[in-house]
């Protein structure tokens, strides 16, 4: 048996060492790159090979909306694939840079990190490797983890670690040919898990990951480009089903479940119920009432709410389901459900699918599907420049289960109607930017029923010279009530201000007090983004009165509908609601822009938005008051979506925050 086993462990050895041989005689390579499927740059390396080195010079660029993000890298191995250098300079996104170097001498390695320099002792297993980008390191490091045995764990630098792990295989059909893949997950260079391909003998050929925007970026090896949309339909359910395998199965006792003693907020009333009980069968409200009044059947899992505020699910009315771990995330800080306002049409068809069916993990998911027009700065592949393409692109989405359309900044403004016009035709309400050259008068003239972020209300109004509003200013006046009066729905996403504007001088903790749980690559990408204390003071009147104008909106009795587009995940709709009360809401009318209210203009207020009978069971507890302070609402101690259980330790776990 020894005998038989030492020769399979040959038999490894030498294919990975035929693997190595066969990248490294091949002297170039190119991986096209896309975001929201589009097309948007391309990566090339070349290869050098000296007596006892191999070299590979990098350069990426890509476009993304209208901004380049040019990058260099040069990484230098032995042989053996052992890490000699890496050099790294450019921009890792449209508002992020980088600037590593990397050597390596025995244990130690001497690192270069924007301004800082120092050495550190290294162990064995350690590769360098700075992020995402380039693919090309990532190719290297999947041949050095097969060379070395496929540990568990492999230290990165600058810091880090990364696990990388054998998935499966793929047969797909590549000109009229089988071509068969190895499938792998990489985690610990961005949140949660990449997903690459490779081909028998080590080649990158599609690598699934997230840009240091958060947004999802695939890599494609030329000329396989064909098959990119196939790769991120599998990528959506092979991400959610990794999360779907390592939760519990709802068990039979809690088909009816009674959550007892707890607070209820009544949204709809703007109410209370104190010491009260939830009923749910089969994943619906039955009864809702004070406890004493409601019999609880005796087999019944009895959840233990006293001294808790139980509450609707939340809703978070500007998302972007980019990859899967966002569905644990958001359950575990109570949201229940999601308006994905723009992704890629394969992927997040697939991922709801997969959440609708029980194969994942996360809110419901209404779906916006988004429409840009042609152009240099145009997002994604489904664009429209004619009536033609407008009707097209609309019918598509509707056929396949959408239930709004998002209109993006490229689209010309005679085609706005054409879009507005075919979506009302079915039944869907549009929302999105306005478009460049237009305001917020004209697309709404032109059939737009809610608009994303306040700038677009901001750019309508009288501004003072320190770029601050003058509210009592005629044209501000006439601008809130031109949108009160065509009962416009606002989604402010006044988060993304906050961190946009703020000094990242300031503590970061004062904006996201679970910041330090986050997973260590979320850190890092959000602890530098923001302003120097020049500029943020330069902005802070700007923000100021962004602030301002949610108050103004919601006191003039235009629908408010909280919406975070992205951000720290899950938290972020928390801060949102903070940020609300911060401009004057009261904690309730804060939590109602979060639950009722967005239920009422998506017209399913009948099926959900608060806790009453008839209504699907998606329930948030609290171990707090937040009507008495609102930064409570994150002490999240269990959730409820369509009746199963959820703990949001155990979920926050699974997609790796510390807690």
């Amino acid at each position: 048996m020894k005998k038989y086993l030492l020769l399979f462990c040959l038999s490894c050895f030498i294919f990975a060492a035929k693997a190595q041989e066969n990248i490294a005689n091949a002297d170039s390579g190119t991986f096209f790159l896309h975001k929201f499927e589009q097309h948007i740059g391309k990566e090339t390396y070349h290869i050098t090979k000296t007596g006892k080195d191999i070299i590979y010079t990098v350069d990426f660029k890509f476009v993304d909306r209208g901004s380049p993000v040019p990058l260099k890298a040069e990484l230098k191995l032995t042989r053996a694939l052992e890490s000699l250098s890496l050099n790294i300079k450019g921009r890792t996104s449209r508002s992020s840079t980088i600037n590593d170097t990397i050597s390596i001498a025995g244990n130690v390695a001497h690192l270069k990190v924007d301004d800082s320099s120092y050495t550190q002792k290294i162990t064995p297993l350690t590769f360098p490797v700075a992020g995402y980008s380039p693919g090309t390191v990532q190719q290297v490091l999947l041949q050095y983890w097969k060379n070395h045995h496929q540990p568990t764990n492999i230290n990165t630098l600058p810091f880090g670690s990364v696990r990388i792990k054998k998935e499966g295989m793929d047969t797909l059909t590549f000109d009229n040919k089988r071509l068969i893949l190895d499938r792998f997950t990489i985690s610990g260079l961005v949140w949660g898990n990449e997903l690459l391909w490779a081909d028998h003998e080590g080649r990158l050929m599609c690598l699934i990951t997230n840009d240091a925007e958060a947004d999802k970026l695939e890599m494609m090896r030329a000329p396989y480009e064909a098959l990119l949309p196939t790769l991120i339909s599998k990528a959506a359910t092979y991400s959610m089903a990794l999360f779907e395998k390592a939760m519990p199965k709802a068990k039979d006792g809690e088909k009816v479940i009674a959550i007892v003693g707890g607070t209820i907020i009544d949204v709809v009333n703007s109410t209370t119920i104190p010491n009260s009980v939830v009923l749910i069968e089969n994943g619906i409200i039955k009864k809702v009432g004070k406890a004493g009044e409601i019999k609880i059947p005796a087999n019944a899992k009895i959840i233990d709410a006293k001294g808790k505020t139980v509450l609707p699910g939340l809703w978070d009315m500007h998302a972007h389901f980019e990859q899967a771990e966002w569905g644990p995330a958001y359950l575990a800080a109570g949201v229940t459900t999601v308006r994905d306002c723009g992704n890629e049409f394969g992927y997040i068809n697939a991922i709801k699918k997969a959440i609708d069916e029980g194969k994942g993990i996360g809110p419901e998911i209404l779906k916006a599907g988004i429409i840009d027009g042609k152009g240099p700065y145009a997002l994604g592949i489904i664009q429209a420049d004619t009536k033609e393409e407008a009707i097209k692109a609309v019918d598509r989405y509707y056929d396949n289960g959408f239930i709004q359309i998002k209109i993006y900044s490229s689209v010309k403004p005679a085609i706005v109607k054409a879009i507005c016009d075919e979506a009302h035709r079915l039944g869907l309400t549009v929302t999105g930017h306005i478009p460049n050259g237009m305001t917020l008068q004209q697309g709404v003239d032109s059939g737009m029923n809610m608009v994303n972020h306040v700038q677009y209300v901001y750019s309508i109004m009288k501004r003072n010279k320190d770029r601050s509003i003058n509210f009592e200013d005629s044209t501000s006046v006439a601008a809130i009530k031109f949108i009160k009066d065509h009962h416009i729905v606002i989604d402010p996403t006044l988060g993304v201000f906050e961190m946009s504007f703020r000094s990242v001088k300031d503590d970061i903790t004062i904006m996201e007090p679970g910041f330090y749980t986050l997973p260590l690559p979320l850190q890092a990408l959000f602890k530098n983004t923001g302003q120097d204390p020049a500029g943020a003071a330069r902005l802070k009147p700007l923000y100021e009165s962004m602030v301002k104008i949610v108050k103004v909106l919601y006191d003039a009795g235009v629908p408010i509908v909280a919406g975070t587009d992205q951000g720290f995940p899950g938290f972020s709709l928390d801060r949102e609601l903070e940020l609300y009360v911060g401009a004057g809401l009261t904690p309730m009318q804060a939590i109602q822009t979060a639950t009722i209210t967005p239920a009422q203009v998506m017209k399913m207020a009948n099926e959900t938005g608060s806790i009453t009978e008839g209504k699907h069971a998606d329930i948030t507890i609290v171990d707090g008051d937040p009507l008495n302070n609102i930064r409570e609402i994150r002490k999240v101690t269990l959730v409820i979506k369509a009746g199963r259980i959820y703990d949001p330790v155990q979920l926050h776990h699974l997609v790796g925050f510390s807690k």
